[in-house]
């Protein structure tokens, strides 16, 4: 149970995490990256690739679905 529950968190996360990531533009000159991101969120078929900071949006969404699901895993293996 609370393996399901976990994995449920962590693609429900990344789902969330996905489509709230934060708009926004990277751009890449031999060594040196800057990226920019604006309040507004990015389409869900935004234009280009996703960038590090998008990365980490996501990531963090995930990671944190991924928590409540196990958190709740154990809430309900506890009333067994």
């Amino acid at each position: 149970m609370k393996a399901a529950l976990l994995v449920a968190g962590l693609m429900i996360g990344g789902i969330l995490g996905f489509f709230t990531r934060p708009d926004a533009a990277e751009i890449r000159a031999g060594g040196v990256s800057i990226e920019i991101q604006t309040g507004g969120t990015a389409p869900a078929s935004a234009r280009g690739g996703i960038t590090t900071g998008q990365w980490q949006h996501i990531g963090m969404f995930a990671v944190g679905g991924a928590v409540l699901g196990l958190l709740a895993g154990f809430a309900l293996d506890r009333r067994r």
